[in-house]
């Protein structure tokens, strides 16, 4: 019940004791601050490590033509292996229950002009589902689509620093750009998290390519992205049957490891997500370690709080006070001061993590931040303890005698 009386005690008991109550205060706020600190470090590093590691499509096969090593069946070693249009088809037509897209990938250096501004870029000739692959972001326009690949157009998507240093500040979209002798339409202008290196890129319809090409079928590589559902196993297994299909399709000795390279990004992104996930783990008991010393801190304060206190109770029980009272008393003062400090705490770290924002970036912390229900459970947590520091002795001073308690030194 509230007791308006008890609380005005509270407080004038609290402004008598200003430096202990500061202490007190300050202990928990710190806790909880620093808690949020470093859990928002940590969560930034996870962001800056997703952004370098897992800013593609995890759920890809990369086919890499190489030269054999072994001679077999009548050819002889050191033959080199190439890529053409019929080895997709044969992937879609032979591996349905495993595929979700494919792309081929054709990788040039061409000089781009535009009123009198040029500079050499990479092109990549490719098909409209390399766009999920990359996980390519598109800022304007479109990306390659299907009637590119069927018609063979000049249609070219281009990077976000493509277009600011070629066109400066003019829409690209619609605008003709040259080629060596041919002229390019610019359909589209994407953007990449990977930053400026994939941002510099031009696409094109690898089609185009291959007819600006003396009109070869020729392809550089093969990507392949696999339906997430089959998991690690399934796609440990679909990489086996590719490169087993791909073996006998081009007459490659099964045991020859350089004819033909398969990059399976599956293993490298579960090792990846475990060391985030360790990561994330290592700073959570750092953070947690860091709430129990707050709670130790504020355990031992109130320890010192009751004991200074003891001749105070035993007035007060000599006065009529009951145990209940007292022990009411002392808890109410630690849970507002722990709360007060709690939230005070709390609301710095967030304030803090906000204001550093990317200024950490170079120190590979990233948009560093912690959602609302983690804080909220840790300044819980903390308060909880809080008041069961300060319950702890309150239970005791409440059951000593009031004639021991006047003797306290």
């Amino acid at each position: 019940m509230f007791s308006r009386d008890q609380w005005q005690e509270i407080f004038e008991t609290i402004r008598k004791n200003k430096l202990r109550t500061i202490l007190s205060g300050f202990t928990v706020a710190l806790g909880i601050f620093i808690f949020i600190i470093l859990f928002g470090f940590g969560n930034g590093l996870k962001n800056s490590f997703e952004q370098f590691f897992l800013d593609d499509a995890t759920n890809t096969l990369w086919l890499y033509p190489g030269v054999t090593s072994k001679a077999y069946q009548g050819f002889k070693d050191n033959r080199r292996i190439e890529f053409e249009n019929s080895d997709l088809i044969d992937i879609k037509e032979n591996f349905t229950f495993f595929l979700e897209n494919i792309t081929p990938r054709i990788n040039r250096r061409e000089v781009l002009s535009y009123k009198g501004q040029s500079n050499i870029y990479n092109m990549r000739a490719v098909a409209p589902d390399h766009q999920y692959v990359e996980k390519t972001i598109i800022m304007k326009g479109r990306f390659i689509n299907q009637k590119d690949i069927d018609e063979r157009t000049k249609n070219i998507t281009i990077g976000r620093l493509v277009a600011q240093d070629i066109f400066k500040k003019e829409d690209p979209v619609g605008k003709y750009i040259e080629m060596g002798e041919s002229a390019f339409k610019v359909v589209g202008i994407f953007q990449d998290k990977s930053g400026d290196r994939e941002e510099r890129l031009v696409y094109l319809p690898y089609t185009t390519r291959q007819l600006m090409e003396k009109n070869n079928d020729k392809i550089d590589q093969i990507i392949v992205s696999y339906k997430p559902e089959l998991g690690y196993v399934g796609a440990l297994a679909f990489e086996k049957q590719l490169g087993d299909f791909f073996k006998s399709k081009k007459v490659i000795d099964p045991t020859d490891k350089s004819g033909l390279y398969i990059r399976n990004t599956t293993e490298r992104v579960r090792q990846n997500q475990r060391f985030a996930s360790t990561l994330q783990i290592i700073v959570a008991f750092v953070g947690i370690g860091t709430l129990i010393a707050g709670i130790i801190g504020i355990s031992n304060i109130m320890v010192f709080v009751v004991k200074e206190r003891t001749k105070e109770l035993g007035v007060r029980k000599a006065l009529g006070a009951t145990p209940i009272s007292i022990v009411a008393m002392i808890l109410n003062e630690s849970i507002l001061i722990t709360t007060l400090s709690g939230i005070f705490g709390l609301l710095t770290g967030i304030f803090m993590l906000s204001r550093l924002d990317d200024q950490l970036e170079q120190y590979f912390i990233l948009d560093p931040y912690v959602d609302s229900l983690t804080a909220l459970i840790a300044t819980f947590l903390l308060i909880f303890f809080g008041a069961i520091a300060g319950y702890i002795p309150a239970k005791r001073a409440a059951s000593i005698k009031p004639i021991v308690a006047l003797r306290d030194e």
